[in-house]
């Protein structure tokens, strides 16, 4: 049998889900926490211990979750992941993919670089060079997004800037980890006019390459995320949304990926990547199983030819 370890933090619906997707396909799923995986020269050839599998490696991994942590535990944990990858187990995102979008100024980087159309972004360290920037956006009639680096849900995103006519300054970065990311304000189109307008923005998932699922977070507020009160509603996957989002996935090479997108009036813009993505939103609008093109995908393509067997003697037993 096909033994894959889910790596998370949380147990819950998407653990559940991706369980009962292998269990469909005649494999294991075994939910390990990064922060209980070792190091250990002595466990074995490959030097890991990884909880569940005794003196084995995993066949696959599936990232779920990282817990955070202080720099040294995340980068050993991450370091798992690398060492994983190395000994040859597909990693489902890898350490690299997951460093990439979980970095938002790199994701920005890594867009602009592949051409994948994506906001005006800094990253600074310096508050006076930040303000500075501040200023010179600001006196142009624009608004900015300061963002925490690592952040995720929507959480802690302020507007600077030119906002609503007024200039919005630069807070301390004491805030920010001592660093401004800084992403230009893409103003929302809105659908109905008014004070109470509400606005959308799309989140897309990549798996494999391809765009498989689209929604829309609808809200009054300039915050599009669902943990944030916004509301989800079906969206048409066009090609033109399904073709920048795979473009965003493949700039930053990732398995599968939550693509958050934003329509402006020439073309939909990556606001940003995620490559832990939760997908729970988006099952409410989605006719097929989500978790099972993920487990598809990551047992076809990543696994392939032992998967077969796998299944074969699953139908046998």
């Amino acid at each position: 049998m096909t033994r894959v370890a889910i790596f998370t933090d949380e147990i819950g619906w998407h653990t559940r889900q991706l369980q009962a997707a292998l269990r469909a396909r005649g494999a294991q799923g075994r939910c390990v926490d990064l922060a209980d995986c070792r190091i250990d020269l002595t466990a074995g050839w490959h030097g890991l211990a990884i909880p569940g599998f005794g003196g084995a490696l995993p066949d696959a991994a599936l990232v779920r979750g990282i817990a955070g942590g202080s720099f040294e535990q995340v980068t050993k944990r991450l370091g798992i992941l690398h060492a994983l990858r190395e000994l040859g187990v597909p990693v489902y995102n890898d350490a690299r993919a997951i460093e990439r979008s979980v970095d938002k100024s790199m994701t920005s980087a890594l867009l602009h670089a592949q051409g994948v159309p994506t906001p005006a972004a800094w990253a600074i360290e310096s508050q006076a060079e930040a303000e500075r920037l501040v200023m010179r956006e600001s006196a142009a009639g624009r608004a900015l997004v300061l963002k925490p680096l690592f952040g995720s849900q929507g959480k802690g995103l302020v507007r600077v800037g030119c906002v609503d006519g007024e200039h919005m300054p630069l807070p301390p970065l004491s805030g920010f980890g001592q660093l401004a990311y800084l992403q230009r304000y893409v103003a929302p189109l809105h659908h109905v006019a008014g004070k109470d307008a509400s606005s959308h923005d799309w989140r897309v998932l990549v798996i494999g390459g391809t765009a498989r699922a689209a929604m829309q977070r609808v809200s009054t507020h300039w915050i599009h995320n669902v943990a944030q009160g916004a509301k989800v509603v079906r969206a048409m996957l066009t090609p033109e949304l399904a073709h920048v989002a795979q473009r965003a996935a493949q700039a930053l090479g990732m398995d599968y990926a939550g693509v958050d997108l934003i329509p402006t009036a020439s073309e939909p813009q990556v606001l940003e990547v995620n490559g832990v993505a939760a997908w729970q939103g988006l099952q409410r609008v989605t006719d097929f199983n989500l978790a099972q093109a993920i487990v598809d995908d990551l047992l076809e393509r990543r696994l392939g030819g032992a998967t077969a067997q796998a299944e074969q003697g699953a139908r046998r037993a």
